[in-house]
């Protein structure tokens, strides 16, 4: 029964994707919900569902009430289930039979497992084979799932491989049915002695944003609960999932031994022209922002990483490697590329023996450093490398690289990078650009190098006054959604009723779709409830304007704009209020160690829902928005101006 039940799921999962990303989702006025509307429940089953979620709901409460360490920690594991099964039934999420039938396993699991603690037993926690857990995220305080495949022979005595891997697009994968698949379904890989993960990833956004995050909490979770080995984690995934180990393998090459993406997509443009038959005209700054995710610019650091590519011959999907392969080409560098002989959109059995067989040699040559080493990034986001760590950026989106050849370093784009050389010799010369720099010491040697009046000098850089962008407060407005954020709601009478009204509509889009499309509740308070603890943790969301918000009235003088009932004046120009929005990221003078941000969630609409490689930020640093135009699923009014910030985060010239 149970194999007839996983053959079922994993026939579920395998067609959703072919639903999707036809040209009938190329017009921004017709626009399919997603997730899309479940079916109706029967009445038995949600009456069984209801009641037996309340008795889920006393056992956790029972246990919230516990004041042993341990509970709090584990009841996560518990809690997922709950939110699970709360949400298919309050926002209709369950799609036919199967699922419901799946929702009562779900739901009888949580119960389990919550009798089981409230006994002091936790068997799910040394259970070997498939299992699901869950952690608290920082981003919204919600639970969220991720699976495991735990091997046979594991042993807390001794350190395990790891393998992310990450999942094809599901568009009514939520956290019910991916439960359901993690109980069930081991999935394409299972390498001897590995733990596999699988993070939820927050649905279906290609493990960008939100997705991101997620994967690394969950990484973080279980390196606290198994004994996983830091040098021997890999990043895999398929279709969608391909995707988002190729983005991982980019920006963090030295956090695996090894990648492995299948099919997906590389990058932007080609991808929707090619896959999705789009016609595009982006804004220059959308194109910019482009680079945050697309790989081939970033090919370089594929140096770091031995990467495995996988492609079906047929599968129109191969795009994505052969894009990154000529990329590679183009740097002097080979890519392997494993190709299923005749295969669609599926791993041939065939390749998959070879891919296993490639990753194991690799992970016994274990995770080198090679050299020459190089790293280049385009943004502070993606700041660390390893041996290399960028700490500013003459020009955020323009590439910045950094190589060295023992004690020969080469920088453009920069002039703080902190590096790990290793000298034999004290009379060897450590040099920048031909240029020597002063250094002491031999043996491995971690040098923070800054240029100063044009001159490279090691050591620590005097502290720059005023504002500069840096790691995780470089922008764009999307960023201040990858960690703790509020969203702050107005309370008095704004200037005008079309802006508060706006206003109102953008702070409701903003909670509604993090939950819809980002899979959680994210936090909100008026203005007047927000406490100093929360300036100081979260990055605030402020929605209003001067009139109706008192928070954007008090960090308003510190901001590079002007805003009065009259205008709105950025620069030299100026937009009549009554009828124009800022919109902003910028870091908070408040607490300038976290962002605010005006009147705006994460800046893709529900149009980018429908494939996922339109979810690339569509605003940079600061926009203006003319309200008189109606907001659509592409934008939230007209842009009448948008721009970046430059490097010390003021207006550019």
């Amino acid at each position: 029964m149970r194999s007839r039940f996983l053959a079922v799921v994993l026939l579920l999962f395998a067609v959703i994707p072919c639903l999707a990303d036809g040209p009938a989702d190329n017009n921004i006025d017709s626009v399919r919900q997603i997730p899309p509307p479940g079916i109706e429940i029967p009445a038995a089953d949600r009456e069984k569902l209801e009641a037996g979620l309340e008795r889920l709901t006393g056992l956790i409460n029972r246990l919230k009430l516990r004041r042993d360490a341990r509970t709090p920690q584990l009841l996560t594991d518990v809690e997922i289930f709950h939110r699970a099964i709360q949400q298919a039934l309050d926002f209709n999420e369950l799609y036919n039979e199967r699922e419901i039938k799946g929702a009562h396993e779900v739901l009888a699991e949580g119960i389990s497992r919550a009798e089981a603690l409230m006994k002091g037993e936790t068997p799910w926690t040394t259970q070997t084979g498939l299992v699901v857990r869950g952690y608290r995220s920082k981003l919204d305080g919600t639970v969220q799932p991720y699976g495991l495949v735990i091997p046979e022979d594991y042993s807390k005595e001794k350190p395990a491989r790891c393998d992310l891997w990450f999942h094809g697009r599901g568009e009514r994968s939520l956290e019910t049915q991916f439960i359901v698949q993690r109980m069930h379904s081991a999935g394409n890989f299972e390498p001897p002695g590995t733990i596999v993960l699988h993070p939820y990833g927050r649905y279906s956004n290609a493990f960008k944003f939100a997705g991101e995050v997620d994967v690394w909490e969950a990484l973080e979770h279980a390196k606290a609960n198994y004994n996983i080995d830091d040098n021997r984690v890999a990043v895999r995934g398929f279709s969608m999932g391909g995707a988002g180990a190729w983005h991982f393998t980019v920006h963090y090459p030295r956090q695996f031994f090894a990648s492995n993406p299948g099919a997906g997509f590389s990058e932007t443009p080609e991808f929707l022209k090619s896959f999705q038959g789009e016609t595009l005209n982006p804004p220059s700054y959308e194109e910019t922002l482009w680079q945050m995710y697309d790989c081939p610019p970033w090919v370089e650091n594929l140096k770091l990483i031995p990467t495995v590519a996988y492609s079906g011959e047929i599968d129109r999907q191969k795009q994505a490697a052969d894009v990154m392969e000529a990329a590679c080409e183009q740097a002097g560098m080979k890519l392997t590329h494993i190709i299923g002989p005749q295969t669609a959109h599926k791993i041939h059995p065939d390749s998959a023996v070879e891919i296993t067989r490639l990753l194991a040699e690799i992970e016994q040559a274990g995770r080198t450093s090679p050299e020459p080493f190089t790293a280049l990034t385009c943004t502070l986001k993606y700041d660390d490398f390893g041996r290399i760590v960028f700490h500013n950026l003459d020009e955020h989106w323009k590439f910045a690289k950094v190589t060295f050849d023992q004690c020969a370093v080469s920088v453009s784009g920069t002039t703080d990078v902190t590096v790990q050389i290793h000298r034999d010799k004290q009379d060897t010369p450590v040099t920048v650009n031909g240029q020597a720099v002063a250094v002491t010491g031999t043996g491995d040697l971690t040098l923070r190098l800054h240029q100063q009046q044009g001159k490279w000098l090691a050591g620590e850089p005097s502290t720059p006054s005023g504002l500069h962008k840096r790691h995780e407060l470089q922008g764009p407005i999307d960023d201040a959604f990858m960690q703790p954020f509020l969203l702050v709601s107005p309370e008095g009478k704004a200037f005008h009723e079309k802006t508060e009204a706006w206003a109102a509509s953008e702070l409701q889009h903003a909670a509604t779709h993090w939950r819809q499309h980002m899979r959680g509740d994210a936090r909100q308070k008026a203005a007047s409830e927000v406490t100093e603890q929360d300036i100081a943790n979260c990055n605030l969301v402020l929605f209003g304007d001067p009139s109706s918000n008192a928070l954007i009235q008090r960090v308003l003088p510190k901001l590079p704009i002007k805003w009065t009932k009259e205008s709105i004046t950025i620069g030299d120009k100026m937009y009549p209020a009554d009828s124009h929005v800022p919109v902003l990221i910028y870091p908070n003078p408040l607490n300038p160690e976290r962002y605010i941000v005006l009147n705006s969630g994460f800046t893709y609409r529900e149009y980018d829902y429908l494939n996922n490689a339109r979810q690339t930020p569509k605003l940079p640093d600061w926009a203006v928005i003319d309200v008189q135009t109606p907001i659509n699923s592409r934008w939230p009014g007209k842009v009448v101006d948008a721009n970046f910030f430059n490097e010390q985060w003021q207006l550019k010239d």
